[in-house]
């Protein structure tokens, strides 16, 4: 199955439209779900603890009072993390994997998010203490009732999902990925999305480029500032490029909550940038040539 053929190149993170970021509005909410689709970016990434469990009910309520059809949008969610927060009387940040609070948390996002599936569920982080059975129970119910269509992890390497598959099929893995955080590249991450035909997805895709004053960052600056006039691209397009190019076929989750941001984004999947500037890059952020 080609998973990579169900979802948009680019996903838009929502993780900032709430209360962690730009509090936009419903109207606000429904004005960038629809310049989203104007520019091909259909699917739509979520987790039900972003803004502290209440960003997918905003969202829910902005897709209800919009004219968007489902079937032309897909939704993913993630579960799992449990912290202490108004809704929630927890005393210490966790993980929760036991077939009930799988069950229940997919059934709270539904409710939320006012829908009656997910395109797709992802664990958010892996525990210590995951029991695939549990994990699988779970997933076969909400898979034959209909209310999630694929499964899927976070932030998991690929023993881990080998633990997984003991008793369940995993579609996809998303984790960090970008030319400042690399490490999935070599460590056998996206290897494992490629041999076994999983969606790769990618947050944080342009790492801490634009947050964090560093000497990689600074070499990495004078590399694109040759390239951003050889193809007539910004910086923050040839930093998602350069990630697109990998053969994984990853998909960028873009945490941008602004309309301009998000058009970019998505005119970068049509860079195609030579391996010759892909690998100048590389060895930039790496501070030496490749062995």
């Amino acid at each position: 199955m080609n998973n990579t053929l169900k979802y948009s190149r680019i996903i838009a993170g929502t993780m900032t439209w709430g209360k962690w970021g730009k509090k936009h509005s419903t109207k606000e909410m429904i004005e960038l779900m629809n310049h989203c689709l104007e520019n091909n970016i259909t699917t739509f990434d979520h987790a039900d603890i972003y803004g502290d469990y209440t960003t997918e009910e905003q969202f829910g309520k902005a897709f209800t009072e919009s004219s968007i059809k489902r079937e032309n949008i897909q939704i993913i969610s993630k579960c799992g993390i449990q912290f202490d927060a108004e809704e929630r009387s927890n005393k210490v940040k966790h993980y929760d994997y036991n077939k009930d609070y799988i069950i229940w948390s997919v059934e709270r996002s539904l409710k939320m998010l006012r829908t009656e599936y997910l395109d797709m569920l992802l664990l958010h982080r892996p525990s210590p203490l995951m029991n695939p059975s549990e994990i699988a129970a779970a997933i076969s119910k909400l898979k034959k009732e209909g209310k999630i269509k694929q499964f899927g992890v976070s932030n998991f390497t690929p023993s881990q999902i080998k633990l997984i598959e003991k008793e369940t099929k995993v579609d996809a893995n998303q984790v960090e990925y970008s030319l400042s955080s690399n490490e999935v590249m070599n460590d056998g991450t996206l290897d494992d999305c490629i041999i076994n035909e999983r969606l790769a997805m990618s947050w944080s895709p342009l790492g801490n480029y634009f947050r964090e004053e560093s000497q990689a960052n600074k070499r990495i600056k004078n590399v694109l500032s040759d390239l951003t006039k050889k193809y007539n691209a910004t910086e923050d397009q040839l930093l998602l490029a350069w990630i697109l190019k990998h053969p994984s076929k990853i998909h960028p989750v873009v945490g941008t909550a602004t309309p301009k941001r998000l058009k970019l984004a998505m005119d970068a999947v049509n860079i195609e940038m030579e391996l010759q500037d892909w690998f100048a890059l590389l060895e930039a952020n790496e501070g030496n040539e490749v062995a």
